[in-house]
This record gives C-alpha cells, sequence and structure tokens, in this order.
C-alpha cells in the first residue's frame, strides 16, 4: 500500500494520497485546489489517480476533486447523506453509510458522521493482502487530533439558522460510533493546529483511535450530552467570512482552474489606470516595510501563512484587486488565493517607489507613548484582536473591534478622537490600520508592541 499525506499550512489542510501498488489504482481524499501536486505524486511512484473523495462540503477551502477530475479522468465519490439541502449539484458517484469503495487491494467502507455538517462521512481503510481489520480512518472535520469539527459554522459563516443544535446532537451520536472502531486504528484529519474548523487541534499530524479516547476532550461528556454541548459550542473562534462562498462553490457545479495561473506584472500606466478605477490594492510586504510607506488605500496583507484566510476575510469576491508583491514570490502567493478561489486578481506590481504617487508612512508609537493615550477623554483605545482573546485578558477601557469584522463595524470607531489601535504583535493591527486609513480615519496610531509587549513589561489586564 502506498500512502502519503500532504499538508497545506496556510489553510492547516490535509490531503491524502492512498494508493494499491499491485494494480497503480489510487484515490485522492479532500484534494486542494492546485492539483499539479497529486500528478506528480502519482507519476513519481507509478501510480493512476483513479478515485476522487471528499469527506464532506468544505467550508475553509475550495476542493479540487473537479479539476482533478477533469484532468485525470478519475471518478468522484461523494456523500449522499445528509437529506435534500445537503446533496452536492454535479456529477459524482453517491455514498451512503456502509458502502465500500474498491481502490485495487484497498477497501475504504463509508461511515456516516454527520454533525460539523450533516453529510460528512468517513473513510475506514481495509489493506487487504495485509489484513482483513481496517488500518487507517480518514475523518475529514469530525475528529481531528485532540478535538472535534464544529457543528456551528453553518449558522455562523453560512447563516444557515438552527443548524448548530442538530449538529450537536448528530456528533454526539456521531462519537458514539467512532468508539466502537479498533483502538489501533490510525486517525488522519482534515486539519491541523490552526484551522478555524475546531479550538484545540493539535499539531500532531495523526493519532489512534485509541489516543483520541483517551486525551480528546470529546470523550470525556459520553453520558453528559449537554455539557458535551456547551463545551463544545464555547470559545470558538470567528469563522472568516469566505467560509459561506467555499460552502456554496464546493456544493454546485462551477468553472474550473486547472493550472496555477500566471498574472502579469503590470506596468506604471497599467497600475495607475487601474488605481484611478478602484480596484483594491493587497500589499503583501511585511508589515514594517508597509509601515515605512505605503500606497494611500492599500490594504496591508502579508503573503505569510495568514495570507489566504485574512484575504478571505477581507476581499469581495466580485472586485478586480493588484498585488504589492515581489516576482519570485507569486507563484506562492497565487495558490494560497487559488485554494480559497479567489481569481479575480489584475495582476501585480514590485516597486511602488517608481508610481509617482504620494507615499504614506504608519505612525507607530511606542508602549510609553502608547500608555499616554490610556484614560483620556479624547482618545479612544481599540483592540482589534479576537472575541476569545479579549475576553480572556484586555488593557482597561480598550474598546473591542475584531479586524475581520472592521469594515461593518466603523460606526463604533471615533472619527474624530485620536484613535490607538493594538493586537497581540503587531500584525493584526497593521491590518486594521489600514483598513481605518482606507475609510477615511486620519487620526489613527498603531500600538504595533501589542499585548504581547504590554504582559511582558508586567502591565494589568482585565
Amino acid at each position: 500500500m502506498f500512502f502519503q499525506r500532504v499538508y497545506d499550512k496556510s489553510l492547516s489542510q490535509a490531503s491524502y494520497v492512498i494508493g494499491c501498488q499491485a494494480t497503480g489504482e489510487s484515490v485522492v481524499i479532500d484534494a486542494q485546489r492546485d492539483i499539479d501536486v497529486y500528478l506528480r505524486i502519482a507519476d513519481e511512484n507509478n501510480l493512476r489517480i483513479t478515485h476522487i473523495a471528499e469527506t464532506h462540503i468544505h467550508a475553509d477551502f475550495l476542493c479540487g476533486s473537479r479539476e482533478l477530475a477533469a484532468v485525470t479522468g478519475a471518478r468522484i465519490y461523494l456523500s449522499d447523506e445528509g437529506g435534500a439541502d445537503w446533496q452536492y449539484q454535479f456529477s459524482h458517484v453517491g455514498l451512503q453509510d456502509g458502502d465500500v469503495v474498491q481502490v485495487g487491494n484497498l477497501s475504504l467502507e463509508v461511515i456516516h458522521t454527520p454533525g460539523h455538517t450533516p453529510e460528512s462521512i468517513s473513510f475506514l481503510l481495509i489493506d487487504n493482502p495485509a489484513t482483513d481489520k481496517p488500518v487507517m480512518v480518514f475523518t475529514g472535520d469530525f475528529i481531528f487530533v485532540g478535538d472535534i469539527g464544529r457543528p456551528d459554522l453553518l449558522e455562523k459563516a453560512a447563516g444557515l439558522a438552527g443548524t448548530k443544535e442538530v449538529g450537536v446532537k448528530q456528533t454526539f451520536q456521531s462519537l458514539k460510533k467512532f468508539a466502537t472502531l479498533p483502538e489501533y486504528v490510525q486517525v488522519w484529519p482534515g486539519h491541523g493546529a490552526g484551522s478555524a474548523c475546531g479550538k484545540e487541534l493539535g499539531a500532531v499530524p495523526s493519532s489512534t483511535v485509541g489516543y483520541e479516547k483517551k486525551r480528546n476532550w470529546a470523550f470525556r461528556y459520553n453520558n453528559d450530552e449537554q455539557g458535551f454541548a456547551d463545551y463544545l459550542l464555547s470559545d470558538q473562534p470567528e469563522p472568516p467570512r469566505y467560509f459561506a462562498m467555499m460552502k456554496r462553490q464546493n456544493k454546485v457545479d462551477r468553472p474550473l482552474l486547472i493550472a496555477v495561473p500566471k498574472h502579469p506584472k503590470l506596468s506604471r500606466a497599467q497600475f495607475l489606470a487601474a488605481y484611478q478605477k478602484g480596484l483594491i490594492i493587497v500589499d503583501t510586504r511585511s508589515k514594517t516595510d508597509y509601515a515605512g510607506g505605503f500606497i494611500p488605500g492599500s490594504l496591508n496583507i502579508q503573503g505569510n501563512s495568514s495570507f489566504a484566510t485574512w484575504c478571505g476575510w477581507l476581499l469581495d469576491y466580485q472586485r478586480q484587486f493588484i498585488l504589492v508583491a515581489e516576482e519570485d514570490s507569486m507563484e506562492d502567493l497565487t495558490r494560497k488565493l487559488m485554494r480559497i478561489g479567489m481569481d479575480n486578481m489584475y495582476g501585480y506590481i514590485s516597486d511602488i517607489h517608481d508610481l509617482g504617487l504620494d507615499l504614506e508612512t504608519m505612525d507607530v508609537v511606542s508602549i510609553e507613548e502608547f500608555e499616554t493615550y490610556i484614560g483620556k477623554e479624547d482618545a479612544q483605545i481599540v483592540d482589534v484582536r479576537g472575541t476569545i482573546e479579549y475576553e480572556a485578558g484586555h488593557i482597561q477601557g480598550a474598546d473591542h473591534a475584531f479586524v475581520g469584522t472592521l469594515q461593518e463595524h466603523l460606526d463604533t470607531i471615533s472619527q474624530d478622537k485620536q484613535l490607538v489601535i493594538h493586537c497581540q504583535a503587531g500584525d493584526r493591527s497593521t491590518i486594521a490600520y489600514s483598513i481605518l486609513k482606507r475609510n477615511g480615519f486620519n487620526k489613527v496610531k498603531n500600538y504595533a508592541g501589542g499585548m504581547n509587549e504590554w504582559k511582558q513589561k508586567g502591565n494589568p489586564v482585565i
């Protein structure tokens, strides 16, 4: 048997290639959209991609199953569970609880594990030449290492009211089904630490059924469904705005993007014409470089591992945008964007200094200057971290406005007072600074040291 995990750090998303080396057949589970990685793995290991499967309708990335099927001719195997509202709207082989998918000499038994979503399934793998016992289970967003998939995403991200209560009950029952599997079976989940699909995901890539029964918090509530529900629904991170788009795009038919696109480098004239038309400028440079000089109205979303998530929070899928980025980083950034279906890029520029524009600089304050604004009547301190972080401990007098939804809550920010914003370590406050400046807030200062420096200096939090 051949097995390889493919992991996208930018979205904390895992996909899997499993092959029968005797027949050369293989299956890809929960493929990312830039599919060349799977084609390369198959080619290097003398495999043919003959099967493509998904564990559920994903919300956090645009699944590449259809791109992969278009290139390889493989059949797509998807859940037909969950009821009429949870059916994929494109051609596929439908799966239900108890079905078995044969991949050469390997068997994938379908287990309906609803909760995170109603149609969610897991795949129990049997390597038949070696044993008639299961050896691995691919759980998607049902079971993670140390955590389980949250059932409130459909309500919070997709606006489907009333689904979380049903999801909690379904999850509780699915856990009982999972607990009957042999304890030696390896668990391979759809996400690792950093995903917004749970709150306590472990950093190790896999575990076993026995390990999860001992260490996963969900199994502490075997006979307490209400306690389970209370803990599961509490303190979940804010789901990014783009999740609703992904949920729809992964369910319906859509245009395919088979290869990683190459976006043009814009001339000065092309950029200025687009800038005058109001195209969004996303500056992917470091927060330090951005602070030293930026195009007026541009958003700073650093091109690091969180790049796609923040683009999904802040960009409109219907509006074109331009990146400020080095040429050698464009392929990586393009891949990160295409994994969430953010394809509406007009082009990019690398040098902002030869555009003939008057650049702005960021007003960054030290902790000493920051302290002078605390408690002042004519100043507003704004903490742009997540709700859970803010409630766990914040500076007295600081208002809360999460950066991901700041654009919808500008009415809570004073136009007249001196604004001083901060986050944990300066990344998110720089994003917030760029949002505020873009929206006409001129009296803004950024305390880039944030809560990290504040607490390191022994200052109090409430």
